[in-house]
């Protein structure tokens, strides 16, 4: 099945079919500049290019902070340029399409026909330490299947 086109609140997404956006997340992937980067401060976001370790696929990495709570972060995962694979939300409740309210932190993960819409709760085997901004954000590189990670000034995760 190919991949659709569609606009949802005014941005383009793409439909892609499950088995097409789970391989996207499983691929092995690499930072593809060695550039040092620094967590963004209020209000920023910070997105940082990968690829495939094929070179065939591009993808992205996007660190976000929210402005008045300073515990609003957002750890996302892109593919195709717009598809977002998977995103770790801290801040605020998700309310799912079934109504269903998933607390803080939580993650999305694609759904086929719901792109980003479901969360689910935070699996502890997977993110073990959510109150660890750096430990959070390695364990969702590695969740994501950045196996070559981009490198981070840790000193702005204390």
């Amino acid at each position: 099945m190919a991949a659709e086109c569609a606009y949802n609140r005014g941005r383009h997404v793409i439909d892609l079919p499950q088995s097409e956006a789970d391989a996207l997340l499983a691929m092995h992937k690499r930072r593809r500049e060695n550039t040092t980067y620094r967590l963004p401060g209020h209000r920023g976001k910070l997105m940082v290019p990968l690829e495939a370790v094929t070179g065939r696929e591009a993808f992205m990495l996007d660190v976000g902070r929210g402005g008045i709570s300073l515990e609003k972060r957002t750890y996302q995962h892109r593919g195709r340029q717009t598809v977002i694979l998977a995103r770790l939300d801290f801040g605020t409740p998700h309310r799912n399409p079934d109504d269903e309210v998933v607390g803080v932190p939580h993650l999305h993960v694609y759904r086929e026909g719901f792109h980003d819409k479901w969360a689910i709760p935070v699996p502890l085997d997977r993110f073990p330490n959510t109150d660890d901004l750096w430990e959070t954000l390695t364990d969702f590189m590695r969740f994501c299947n950045i196996i070559e990670p981009p490198q981070f000034d840790r000193e702005l995760f204390s």
